[in-house]
């Protein structure tokens, strides 16, 4: 009976972990989509049309690539190009 008896307390437990472990990738993925869609939105509002447009291309290319250095280049090619435009 006691084995039995452990062996329905770990199998609760596991459940338990499962779920917790479903939540957090739903609560982490929930997180990343909204912060993503607040920069899209940030840019539109602080960049030209052309330029926001080519920096959501470069986030999204990024994120599919899993390489940041793609976005981090093209944001700081446009900020060198404002401050040597004087804007």
């Amino acid at each position: 009976m006691k084995k039995q008896t452990r062996s329905i307390l770990h199998e609760l437990n596991s459940m338990i972990v499962e779920r917790d472990r479903k939540h957090v990738m739903e609560s982490r993925a929930t997180n990343v989509i909204e912060s993503a869609i607040n920069l899209i939105n940030e840019m539109h509002k602080h960049y030209d049309t052309e330029t926001a447009g080519d920096l959501e291309r470069r986030l999204i290319n990024s994120i599919r690539s899993q390489d940041s250095r793609k976005f981090v280049r093209g944001i700081r090619r446009v900020n060198e190009n404002k401050c040597a435009s004087g804007k």
